[in-house]
């Protein structure tokens, strides 16, 4: 028999078979808007194309429609999952990413589009290998973290082993290329080894070594040249390679305070690239205006504060592996969103990353909803572990 079951600082608890499920309903709402928010625009960004592309308004809506069902599926099983499995099969886990990554470059396995060759299909779906690895990347992480606290906290091997095996993967992003992945994965990882204690001389001058990195890869390629020189002056050539920056800003200025009104859009008729992906975010500027950028803005703030608050909750638990998992996963959503959201305004230069949750894509819905549930699960498993511990049930009232 499966029942919902409140309390005040517990949440929803779903109990099946004798377990118990603490759900953090904070974060189940945030996410459940999100999706629904995105979807909505996605529908609203992407109608005209499915008459142009499909002969059938409704394509790119019903597809995401079926991506987030993908999705939430994927998500159950996620949940489903003990968190000492994914600890214990991290390392394998990481090798199966790796393969992955060789896989997309094979022509006639991997599918180019726009020139990067990102992506395979997958019963159907078309996967960014990219995405994947992301959530590979933050659990082989926390994994590394919990097992080399000591390394990691005193000596500079803690901070170079991790980055030795990210470092095989980077190449291979850069390979397709995908230099916006590589970005968010590196960063993500420093962030983790810094939120464990890494040392600060040590923290700063790998910062350095990756800004050095990163400055000798965009000066050794053309196309990441222009996108700089874009970023820094959109107007300089607004018609050819400042194009797809100048359409954004155009459209968040017609959307003032209050938009221009839910599908009233002009940028997106064939003005603005990628309006239902990457610049999803502008549309939501023009028809929604500033109230609609806050709004979203706002619910991811809310979900990176309840990743931070379960990790919390689990170093409580003593479960180091999941407080850093945790950790881990709000810092990479934060940090994509922001950046989505940097480019969309002209705050960054152009990068092919979605925004979390609510760009089209079965591949980044389902794993975004994987992540999500490897969060939830952390809470469950912590708070069971707290409930156990009388002592510390004081520490984590209420979150």
């Amino acid at each position: 028999m499966s029942a919902i079951l409140s309390t005040p600082s517990r949440g929803l608890i779903l109990q099946w078979r004798g377990n118990r499920f603490y759900i953090d309903t904070p974060l189940l709402l945030t996410s459940l808007a999100l999706l629904l928010f995105g979807y909505v625009m996605v529908a609203s960004a992407s109608l005209h194309l499915g008459d142009k592309f499909a002969d059938d308004s409704f394509y790119f809506p019903r597809h995401q429609l079926i991506h987030i069902a993908l999705g939430l599926v994927v998500g159950l099983w996620a949940a489903s999952v003990k968190l000492e499995t994914w600890r214990e099969i991290s390392l394998p886990l990481y090798f199966v990413g790796l393969f992955l990554l060789v896989l997309v470059l094979i022509p006639g396995i991997g599918k180019v589009v726009n020139g990067s060759a990102r992506w395979i299909n997958l019963l159907g779906v078309r996967i960014q290998v990219s995405e994947v690895f992301k959530l590979i990347a933050v659990i082989y992480m926390a994994s590394f973290i919990d097992r080399h606290i000591t390394v990691v906290r005193t000596s500079v091997q803690g901070m170079l082993r991790p980055f030795l095996l990210l470092g095989v993967a980077a190449l291979l992003l850069l390979k397709e290329p995908d230099f916006g992945a590589t970005a968010v994965i590196m960063s993500v990882a420093l962030g983790m080894l810094f939120l464990a204690g890494a040392s600060l001389w040590q923290f700063g001058a790998l910062i350095g070594v990756f800004i050095g990195a990163g400055a000798l890869l965009i000066m050794t390629a053309e196309y990441r040249l222009r996108r700089v020189l874009s970023f820094l002056d959109p107007w300089d050539d607004p018609l050819n390679s400042d194009f797809q920056l100048t359409q954004a800003l155009i459209a968040f200025g017609r959307g003032e305070w209050s938009g221009v009104g839910l599908g009233s859009s002009i940028q997106k008729l064939f003005y603005l690239p990628e309006a239902h992906t990457d610049f999803l975010f502008s549309v939501i500027g023009e028809e929604l205006g500033l109230m609609g950028t806050t709004s979203v803005i706002l619910l991811f703030m809310l979900l990176v504060w309840r990743a931070f608050v379960i990790g919390r909750l689990a170093e409580t638990s003593g479960t180091r592996f999941s407080a850093f998992l945790a950790y881990g996963i709000g810092t990479w959503f934060g940090l994509q969103a922001f950046i989505n959201m940097g480019v969309n305004m002209g705050l960054l230069p152009t990068k092919g990353l979605t925004l979390p949750l609510m760009s089209y894509g079965g591949g980044s819905i389902m794993v975004m909803c994987a992540a999500l549930a490897i969060l939830f699960r952390v809470r469950s498993e912590a708070i069971a572990a707290v409930t156990a511990k009388p002592r510390v049930k004081a520490s984590w009232a209420g979150v």
